[in-house]
């Protein structure tokens, strides 16, 4: 059956009235191990000056990492948790439940990092499994976990590119050109499904994401939606804001990551778009 179905979309059926979860994978994201960082797998680690908190992220190195050798960096952050709908899509927040740059990378040529969104709950600074959390310490984990992956891993500060899926999207502006020192950090971003200034989310700060936009400064911006980008094209354009924006329909009715473990043109392309936007001087 999922042949046939994909049979029927390369011979031009109508992708939105198809299930992407009904569609083969060639991909299957690593499991994430408690031990020390190894060539070829994923693990759990936690950045210095968090190593007392429940704060951690996941780290992986290709397979043909080498402590020498420099590395472009993605860094992801998650959608939402506690999301589920009735095509099957589900996300649970967590830096685990990530897919895009390991998708989008295949496991091989970059170190693939899921950073969280910090809050304090009880006392404890813990991963944030929906919105914000604590907006500072959000942003200062991740600072701290770029400088930590260039410095210790070899991932090239010059090509770490930041994305994210749904409240992921949203924290590639939001989050990652927040203030000046975090937007300095990224040569570009891909926004998988809404984008800060097209959904409204609960930052006292919401509406101020023209004055995000403007950190951008030219840098190139991959931004997906399922059916459709025009709302966010809408904001883009009344904010006057130039920049390299790519901007890519998903066809398919499904609020998910999971296209990037599946074979289909929109992979494709933002895998070229990846590796020219990572490509060396």
């Amino acid at each position: 059956m999922k042949t046939l179905l994909l049979l029927l979309l390369l011979a031009g059926s109508s992708w939105a009235q198809t299930n992407l979860n009904d569609l083969p994978t060639d991909l299957t994201v690593p499991a994430t191990a408690i031990k020390a960082p190894t060539a070829g797998e994923r693990v759990r680690a936690t950045t210095p000056g968090w190593q007392d908190t429940k704060v951690y992220h996941t780290l992986y190195l290709p397979p043909e990492w080498q402590a020498d050798k420099k590395l472009p960096v993605i860094i992801e952050y998650a959608g939402n948790g506690d999301y589920a709908n009735k095509l099957g899509d589900i996300s649970d927040g967590s830096v685990e439940g990530c897919l895009l740059g390991y998708g989008l990378s295949a496991g091989h040529g970059f170190i693939w990092v899921c950073v969280p969104f910090v809050e304090v709950a009880e006392g404890q600074k813990r991963n944030a499994t929906k919105w914000w959390g604590d907006v500072s310490e959000t942003k200062k984990y991740c600072i701290a976990t770029v400088k930590e992956v260039c410095a210790r891993y070899g991932g090239d500060a010059d090509r770490v590119v930041l994305m994210g899926f749904s409240r992921g999207a949203i924290a590639c502006n939001y989050i990652g050109l927040h203030d000046d020192e975090i937007a300095k950090l990224w040569c570009g971003f891909l926004c998988h499904s809404h984008y800060d200034g097209e959904f409204k989310h609960p930052a006292a700060d919401q509406l101020a994401w023209p004055e995000r936009l403007q950190r951008l400064n030219g840098r190139p911006q991959f931004i997906s939606q399922e059916q459709g980008t025009k709302a966010t094209q809408a904001v883009i354009a009344q904010s006057g804001v130039k920049g390299q924006f790519t901007f890519v329909t998903l066809p398919f009715a499904n609020h998910t990551a999971r296209w990037t473990l599946c074979d289909l043109p929109i992979r494709r392309q933002a895998r070229e778009w990846l590796l020219k936007t990572t490509k060396p001087d």
